[in-house]
């Protein structure tokens, strides 16, 4: 049995160093008055100097191209935000992880894994500042990718990576950096497509982070609190946790997400261990002031640089203002349905049902044909489709610590 830390969160001082801001010589003093009042209200609104560091910094993370300026968006005023969680256990630029690094995440060699996106979550955040809700996308779902035929909705990345890289070689590009760059940017063009048309909701703005980042963001987070319903040990993840509450690092949180084995439901109570703990980190934000305390937004600036990818246009900064619209339990998760199990080309997927996925997804985010069909009392309107494949599995609130198998 691992070691665990007490419950009671931990605690790191971090002492922030104040820039002054400095004249660069002489300026008219109506220009003067414009410079002094911009900076009064950022150190008013962001608690200092180091702030307005930051707030540069973390904007300029934002650095991928690839939802494309001409992407549906949405019009109401909401926001879609599509989370992909890569397992691959290479880094930006396709280089393998260092040893140390591969054993702390008991994931394999930098050989395996691929670029599946085995974590796809659609985060809805409404204009009016009501409860958001996060739809998990089962990675096993078999659905069609445009291009490559019906294919299991994690593989959009990977198939198409591979063929912008194959296309590229052809051309003579040799340069292992560009190659890998150009092949990132055509699976999450793949990706983000294969995800808007199954849902048939616009995705306005979307994070990618690999099994590495998912790492370092854990530890920066000093810690994340979860709960188990019952005791487990997985040699596969490398999970080997009590019952209750416990704190766990970086390297015990990536254990936790990433089991499947030894669960009852398989890879969708995986997907309830990925929101369980995206609700529980969401808490911890807004209960340690992480979102306020500029030495903190420092060290997640710090992991987010190498290991977090955002659309252009929207960088860290924004990414951190919506996230701070989600804590406090105003948040809810749930995982689409399925409704069967089968093989696909020698492979275990998901039978789903697009159009009750679709309905279901729109009836919620009041986006697409089906907006409008639920009430104010929050109930929708069923039918015996819906009922059929409705998915019996509790969803997982924000505002705590939810418990988990």
């Amino acid at each position: 049995m691992s070691q665990h830390r007490a419950v009671s969160p931990r605690s790191r001082r971090h002492r922030a160093r104040r820039k002054q801001p400095h004249a660069r010589g002489l300026s008219r003093r109506a220009r003067l008055g414009r410079t002094l009042l911009v900076l009064t209200g950022v150190l008013v609104l962001c608690g200092g100097a180091a702030a307005w560091y930051l707030y540069r910094e973390l904007d300029s993370i934002g650095s991928s191209a690839a939802l494309g300026s001409d992407a549906p968006k949405s019009t109401d005023g909401s926001t879609n935000i599509l989370l992909m969680g890569l397992d691959t256990r290479k880094d930006q630029n396709g280089e393998d992880l260092p040893g140390d690094v591969l054993k702390k995440l008991h994931a394999g060699s930098s050989d395996i894994g691929g670029y599946n996106a085995n974590t796809l979550i659609l985060l809805h955040v409404p204009a009016d500042g009501g409860k958001a809700k996060g739809f998990s996308i089962p990675r096993d779902d078999l659905v069609d990718i445009p291009g490559y035929g019906k294919d299991k909705i994690k593989k959009a990345y990977g198939l198409a990576k591979a063929a912008q890289e194959n296309k590229l070689r052809g051309e003579g590009v040799t340069d292992g950096r560009k190659l890998e760059h150009e092949g990132r940017e055509a699976g999450r063009q793949s990706q983000i497509r294969t995800v808007r048309d199954f849902l048939g909701v616009p995705i306005d703005h979307f994070a990618e982070v690999s099994l590495s980042g998912f790492y370092r963001l854990a530890d920066a987070l000093d810690g994340v609190e979860v709960c188990l319903n019952h005791p487990v040990k997985d040699r596969y993840s490398g999970a080997d946790f009590p019952a209750g509450k416990q704190e766990l690092n970086g390297q015990e949180a990536l254990a936790f997400v990433r089991q499947r084995h030894g669960l009852q439901r398989g890879d969708l109570d995986r997907t309830r261990r990925q929101q369980a703990f995206l609700a529980s980190a969401l808490h911890q934000v807004n209960s340690v002031g992480t979102l306020t305390s500029p030495t903190r937004l420092l060290d997640l600036k710090n992991v987010a640089k190498d290991n977090v990818v955002l659309d252009k246009g929207w960088g860290v900064f924004s990414f951190v203002k919506e996230a701070k619209n989600l804590t406090g339990g105003k948040v809810e998760f749930t995982t689409l349905p399925v409704e069967s199990f089968a093989k696909h080309n020698g492979e275990d997927v998901n039978i789903v049902d697009r159009d009750l996925v679709r309905r279901r997804v729109q009836e919620q985010t009041g986006q697409g044909p089906h907006a409008g069909r639920t009430g104010s009392s929050g109930h929708k309107t069923e039918d015996k489709a819906e009922k059929k494949s409705d998915d019996s599995a509790p969803k997982v609130a924000g505002g705590g610590v939810p418990c988990v198998d």
